[in-house]
């Protein structure tokens, strides 16, 4: 119970890492404050935690939004009292295209939703954190490690990310609250298992073929799965990661060394 009555906010919260996140939290102890767009996606994982024994508030959230996301801070301390971690996991991928024909528009796009909501939410609830030196986890990615076509976008947006929390470490580390980021490679979700198969059926072969061949890339010769990834947030919102901050900690089995 490494987050025993501790209250967790996780923004992004879908049926993936999201959810991965906020039912792990909850086994850890946590009571969560759950927040997306689609509110009946929030209900079903709000129902999940509640089977768990902990509480749960669905909020649903525009986290590109002032007055939507600061209703989000409110609800959460109104209910709780307090907040222990915010863990920005939201994100959106942009226009998938060489940076040098990318839709100027759609690269604002991603920087606001992947960058400046992960400040919005971090700066509206520092002061909560503050009081009970708390952490921020921001959800990354592994498209930090290579400059693959058509990534470009969007390492751009996860790259200013990364140098976001390393800022708000520096920036919010005197006041006792620390953040870390977390930084996935493949995960092994229902949208990937729907990719692979997608290509499978493109060349003819079973999924499993095309799942072998992507795992044989990586060290430990399989995909992470969300609870994985889920798992690494839990341990930095924790007191064993009371001295870590400023970190991006990889979680992709060995696909890249950092």
């Amino acid at each position: 119970m490494l987050l025993l009555d501790k209250v967790v906010v996780v923004s992004g919260v879908g049926p993936g890492l999201g959810r991965a996140i906020a039912v792990r939290c909850a086994k850890a102890g946590a009571d969560v404050v759950l927040a997306a767009r689609t509110a009946a996606r929030l209900d079903e994982v709000a129902r999940e935690i509640v089977q768990l024994g902990r509480r749960a508030v669905a909020v649903p959230t525009d986290i590109t939004d002032d007055t939507s996301a600061a209703r989000l801070a409110e609800t959460a301390l109104d209910t709780f009292g307090h907040v222990d971690t915010l863990v920005n996991n939201a994100f959106a991928i942009p226009s998938l295209t060489n940076l040098l024909d990318a839709d100027l528009d759609a690269v604002r796009a991603g920087l606001d939703t992947n960058v400046l909501a992960a400040l919005r939410l971090t700066r509206l609830f520092a002061p909560a954190l503050a009081e009970h030196r708390g952490s921020v986890v921001m959800i990354n990615s592994a498209v930090l490690r290579h400059s693959r076509r058509p990534f470009g976008a969007y390492k751009m947006a996860k790259a200013s990310l990364l140098a976001l929390a390393q800022s708000l470490a520096t920036e919010l580390g005197p006041r006792g609250v620390r953040v870390n980021s977390v930084a996935p490679g493949y995960i092994w979700a229902e949208s990937l298992r729907q990719y692979f198969a997608y290509l499978a059926k493109k060349r003819g072969v079973p999924p499993q073929q095309v799942y072998d061949e992507t795992a044989a890339t990586i060290d430990l010769r399989a995909l992470p799965e969300p609870d994985e990834v889920a798992d690494a947030v839990v341990f930095l919102a924790s007191g064993l990661a009371r001295a870590v901050t400023g970190q991006c900690l990889d979680v992709n089995g060995g696909e890249y060394h950092h």
